[in-house]
């Protein structure tokens, strides 16, 4: 079954590209940070009320861009998974795949956890911070918000294992439940690999419709970006203030630090596994990864990232095809990592104590959700709540993060394009010209 490139119907986004979106966003995101502190509190010059009702109106694009990629991130992701799976070629092929990149995936989210355990414990950044002065900026009621400790019950595993299959497809697209859509298009994946060409083909260019549809939707939405950063921006500041902002300064240091040390990991990779020069193969990731410093979206960046890898650095097409849209859905390490490093930063901030076994607990739960977490922008901070819930931290504690999350979100999601990225380089290299789609 021929696939044809995902990387071809992209005009709009290499457009984007070649604009630098990644700078018009840092432009967005320092006249927000202005704009925010002559409507804040410290300054006086606005009353609040109407300030809350400028930030309203500036926060309108930010909530535009949002919306349009939870909206069209659910069949973009489902289309492009479905058609990477496809280009294994054979069952047999996809399941020898399948199981290595899958593998793959859980072993370097697991070294991102790692990561983010060890700079969260050594740096302590919660310790740097006086919570009853954050908390009072924010007018939350610090006793009110604490919660105890959730009791993990390992009975429950099976029923969630069973709860991955959707017993209804329509519901979990409808709930945008990643993971079980994941699910539902292996199953067809493997369908139509089993059915003879003819009665699989129209639906594969069914899908080529809709991967082309959706991207052009995507490309809408990526030109809202600049402004988006500014209106955000501009809210947050000037609901939260400067000296929140400078006082979570060494939670993004911590964060930053563990993504770079990731970086490491990467270039480790590819040096040594996939044989690759470092420095010219940084070069070629330039533009997915500033794509997606600017966009904060892995599914976004996900042709840019196709393109790059068959073209640039001339990763076989059965290999990124299958690699990159996985990987867009299921290998977050960046996304991975900074929950982790939230979830100390936050127990530090409350004076939590987090045992051994509750770190390995938040370990786990941090791996399985960033496993089919949503590649759109704001997704980590969403999903965050449950790993707080599994370490009895307060759930409140999110909207101390939210002032700073939309820089980390856009350095984190950079190091989820290179892990994708990295990872086809070191598929390409292990299967030493083997080409996927025979037999």
């Amino acid at each position: 079954m021929e696939i044809k490139s995902f990387k071809d119907p992209i005009p709009q986004v290499t457009y984007l590209v070649k604009k630098k979106l990644w700078a018009q966003v840092l432009v967005g995101l320092f006249f927000g940070l202005i704009f925010g502190l002559i409507l804040g509190p410290e300054t006086g010059i606005v009353e609040k009320k109407i300030s809350e009702i400028i930030t309203t109106w500036l926060s309108i694009p930010a909530h535009l861009f949002l919306k349009i990629i939870q909206m069209i991130i659910v069949p973009l992701i489902f289309a492009s998974i479905i058609r990477g799976l496809l280009s294994a070629g054979s069952v047999e092929q996809l399941r020898t795949m399948g199981i290595f990149v899958a593998i793959y995936f859980v072993v370097t989210t697991a070294i991102a956890l790692g990561i983010g355990v060890f700079v969260a414990t050594t740096i302590m950044p919660g310790s740097f911070i006086d919570s009853s002065k954050m908390l009072e900026s924010l007018e939350i009621d610090e006793t009110s918000q604490l919660v105890e400790n959730v009791e993990f019950n390992f009975l429950d595993i099976p029923e969630q294992i069973i709860g991955l299959i959707p017993s209804n497809p329509l519901t979990s697209f409808m709930s945008g439940e990643m993971l079980s859509i994941i699910i539902f298009a292996l199953f067809v994946a493997v369908a139509m690999i089993s059915l003879p060409k003819k009665k699989s083909e129209p639906i594969m260019e069914l899908l080529e419709s809709v991967q082309g549809i959706t991207m052009k939707v995507v490309s809408w939405a990526m030109r809202l970006a600049p402004f988006a950063a500014f209106g955000l921006m501009a809210d947050i500041v000037s609901k939260v203030g400067m000296d929140a902002l400078v006082g979570l300064g060494t939670y993004m240091v911590t964060v930053v630090l563990g993504l770079f040390i990731m970086m490491l990991v990467y270039i480790i990779i590819i040096k040594v596994f996939a044989h690759r020069p470092i420095l010219s193969t940084l070069k070629m990731m330039k533009d997915p990864l500033l794509l997606a410093f600017s966009t904060s979206s892995s599914a976004a960046v996900m042709p840019v990232s196709l393109k790059t890898a068959e073209d640039k650095m001339k990763v076989k097409p059965t290999v990124s095809e299958f690699v990159i849209p996985l990987g867009a859905t299921i290998n977050m390490n960046g996304t991975a990592l900074y929950q982790i490093v939230a979830v100390f930063f936050l127990a530090q901030l409350f004076n939590i104590e987090l045992g051994a076994t509750t770190i390995l607990l938040i370990a786990v739960t941090a791996l399985m959700a960033s496993i089919g977490a949503p590649s759109a922008p704001g997704a980590g901070i969403v999903i965050l709540s449950s790993i707080l819930l599994t370490a009895g931290v307060p759930v409140i504690g999110i909207v101390l993060l939210l002032g700073v999350d939309r820089i980390l979100d856009m350095t984190r999601t950079m190091i989820n394009v290179g892990g994708d990225l990295t990872a086809c380089l070191f598929f390409d290299r292990q299967i030493k010209g083997q080409d996927l789609s025979e037999g």
